[in-house]
């Protein structure tokens, strides 16, 4: 009988492993960027040749893959398309932000805003108080400018030019003096990931704001960690935390990691 049992034992844990390289390979499939070679997929997920082969027949017998009849290259299949949207149907992007900045925030105790761009521009949606608490005007329903602040940076560098050009224009009339060019700051976020700013919506406030990107890689949200200016420096590890945080929120929404945001 403990025959048995072993025997029963075995066969789910070679089920089990199974369906983890199975989930491995259509992983390597979705982070390609585009169909790929056989070579590649198997150099991805370190396995040989044949046996990722065998794998993804059965991948696309079960519609999760596909194979293109000309090149050859495999790609995911309609189902996995399917699960994936309606995964995304079902994800709340506050219910993520609401877990995973709150733990950040008791743990770490630094403050953080979350904003959206809404029609009048940067938009604060959420205030997360730190310890100490930080006595400034910032406040739920607060507009941030677009030029100027982190927050805004943030947004012009990864929001299509097409929903800011109206915002930028009316701030570039609004503005008594030439700031650095539109090309300036978004190359300079791009380049960082990330927008700093000190002072310039509350002095001596330190904001260091990182995006939170949605499917197509758009950011649909920006979390910023604002800190005063005496405190920057000893806040840092905290803010890069945040900044690998939204990283992975941006994941849950869809995002990789690996695809352009430019």
């Amino acid at each position: 009988m403990a025959e048995v049992d072993d025997e029963t034992g075995n066969s789910r844990r070679r089920g089990i492993q199974s369906i983890e390289i199975g989930m491995r390979i259509l992983e390597a499939l979705g982070a390609s960027g585009g169909a790929s070679p056989l070579s590649a997929v198997a150099q991805a997920v370190g396995m040989p040749a044949p046996q990722v082969h065998r794998y993804l027949q059965s991948l696309i017998a079960s519609g999760m893959a596909r194979q293109d009849a000309a090149s050859g290259r495999y790609d995911l299949g309609s189902a996995a398309l399917r699960l994936g949207l309606v995964a995304l149907a079902r994800t709340d992007a506050f219910k993520i932000v609401d877990r995973v900045i709150d733990d950040f925030v008791e743990r770490t105790g630094q403050a953080v805003q979350i904003c959206a761009l809404g029609p009048l521009g940067p938009t604060i949606v959420r205030l997360y108080n730190g310890r100490p608490s930080l006595l400034t005007t910032l406040h739920v329903g607060a507009v941030l400018p677009l030029l100027t602040s982190a927050t805004g940076r943030v947004f012009l560098a990864y929001v299509p030019g097409s929903e800011t050009a109206d915002m930028a224009d009316a701030e570039r009339q609004q503005s008594a003096t030439d700031g650095p060019s539109i090309d300036w700051i978004r190359a300079t976020v791009r380049a960082d990931g990330k927008a700093v700013e000190t002072g310039t919506v509350i002095p001596g406030l330190h904001a260091t704001a990182f995006p939170i990107f949605d499917l197509q890689g758009r950011a649909m949200l920006v979390a910023t960690a604002l800190v005063s200016e005496v405190g920057a420096e000893r806040r840092g590890h905290a803010v890069a935390e945040l900044g690998a945080l939204c990283r992975h929120v941006s994941a849950e929404m869809g995002w990789l990691a690996s695809a352009s945001t430019a």
